[in-house]
């Protein structure tokens, strides 16, 4: 049976990953900081510490590949990269820490020399936008703006994306980051509030414009595009600001947060629209990154990849249950 080492393993994203591969029939080792709350899951425990690569080694050992759940990435993505490099096997993430994501393409040269994928932010923020954009494109090769524009009925942060943000912020010095001319840049002025129409029954919305997140990094990396425009509903940043109470949750585990990401792509006057809708971003990252790992196994691609440009866009996204795409 296949195992995957799941690093950051009791965390909130974490729990659904470790969900997702056993209902997928794969086993899944449970790592991370924490042996307490690791053997509070049930199954194989290994932990591992950030500053100890032999205990890293010894968590990855026999895994076919390993997935990095746990935030702050700037502080756990490098030497996980660094474990899987020495291991020979694949790393995905799903982090949407901007920085740690760009960070992870300074990867590419060793990952291509060790003959390892390394595919970061495969979740919600990242992943989805750049698979969702790719099938927008479908034949199109030289857009000219795309614009993203994200609804969340609600935002409940967690633990972890706090964390993150707080991180992110002390790296930019408090700017804030906009993609220009396909590099981060950062800004000292007040992102903009206009509107976007969303489809039905959504509608008309109040939106903070240039609310960049890591589908604005891994789609550069990945598409020759002048222009990436990004939106986010109003009542979701200030829900983000105010680190809002958690919501209540199904059997699953998942909130009642509803999203939908809109993805708009214009060439030579023309443009070509696709949404993605479903239930709490937290969740749906694990089939994303379980279903990358799934076929990254499969796949003789190296280097630090973004999803588009090695997976089949359309049938990817078909692929996930829970997901709507239109």
């Amino acid at each position: 049976m296949t195992s995957v080492t799941v690093y950051g393993a009791s965390g909130h994203t974490g729990r659904f990953i470790v969900a997702e591969l056993r209902e997928r029939g794969l086993t899944p080792v449970l790592s991370g900081r924490d042996p307490n709350k690791l053997a509070a899951l049930g199954g194989e425990v290994r932990p591992a510490a950030l500053d100890d690569p032999a205990t890293l080694d010894k968590a990855l050992a026999g895994s076919a590949a390993v997935i990095n759940a746990a935030g702050p990435f700037a502080a756990t993505a490098t030497p996980v990269v660094d474990a899987a490099l020495r291991a020979g096997i694949p790393y995905l993430d799903v982090a949407a820490e901007l920085e740690a994501v760009a960070d992870a393409y300074g990867h590419h040269d060793r990952a291509v020399a060790a003959g390892v994928p390394v595919i970061p932010a495969m979740a919600f923020f990242g992943g989805l936008g750049d698979l969702l954009t790719t099938a927008a494109l479908d034949d199109w090769t030289t857009p000219d703006r795309i614009d993203v524009a994200y609804w969340l009925s609600s935002w409940h942060p967690t633990g972890g994306t706090l964390a993150s943000g707080q991180v992110s912020s002390q790296r930019r010095d408090g700017r804030r980051p906009v993609m220009v001319d396909g590099r981060l840049t950062l800004r000292e002025d007040t992102a903009t509030r206009t509107e976007w129409t969303f489809p039905p029954p959504i509608g008309r919305v109040p939106v903070q414009a240039e609310f960049t997140m890591a589908d604005s990094i891994v789609v550069s990396r990945h598409l020759d595009v002048p222009v990436i425009s990004t939106y986010m509903a109003a009542n979701a940043v200030q829900d983000l600001a105010g680190a809002t109470p958690p919501a209540p949750t199904d059997e699953r585990g998942r909130s009642d947060q509803a999203f939908l990401i809109e993805i708009v792509v214009h060439q030579a006057g023309q443009e070509r629209r696709i949404t993605a809708s479903g239930r709490d971003i937290y969740a749906i990252s694990a089939p994303l990154v379980v279903e990358a790992t799934e076929r990254v196994l499969k796949s003789d691609r190296t280097g630090v990849l973004a999803p588009g440009s090695v997976f089949d866009a359309r049938d990817f996204l078909g692929s996930i249950k829970d997901l709507t795409v239109l």
